[in-house]
């Protein structure tokens, strides 16, 4: 059983832009998720996904570079721990996020989580670049 996922996309966008997309409350809801969000280490967040809950707490919020944070998907008592790396290049951001601990779901139930995210993470970074090439995101 895997127990990470780790993706890279670059993004043709400044370093602040992608940043302030993946740690702002307002601009995480606009893409991604449903948010109540700081990026402030020891912030207990609440992300919720029609009807899924997601909950957890940030460890690291090295701005403009490093946002970690906890993942626990409600009624699992599961956690693991997802990390968005940035890095400043000619063309823009290389964005890395990794999702790891998901050996730590019993049995099947951890290989049938790891597929659903690895999708899910694709999806997420599909949707960051779309709303990232959007005129209206500053708003």
């Amino acid at each position: 059983m895997k127990d990470k996922i780790s993706k890279q996309h670059q993004y043709q966008h400044p370093i602040q832009k992608v940043w302030e997309a993946i740690s702002q409350e307002e601009k995480i809801s606009q893409w991604f998720i449903q948010a109540n969000f700081k990026a402030e280490v020891g912030f207990e967040y609440t992300f919720i996904h029609e009807q899924t809950k997601i909950r957890g707490k940030v460890l690291k919020a090295n701005p403009v570079f490093e946002l970690v944070y906890t993942w626990i998907v409600s009624g699992t008592g599961v956690e693991t721990t997802v990390s968005w790396v940035l890095e400043e290049n000619t063309e823009g951001t290389l964005l890395t996020l990794e999702h790891s601990g998901l050996s730590q779901y019993p049995g099947e139930t951890a290989v049938v989580m790891f597929e659903n995210f690895d999708g899910g993470w694709t999806s997420c970074l599909n949707n960051l670049q779309t709303y990232l090439s959007t005129a209206n995101h500053d708003q």
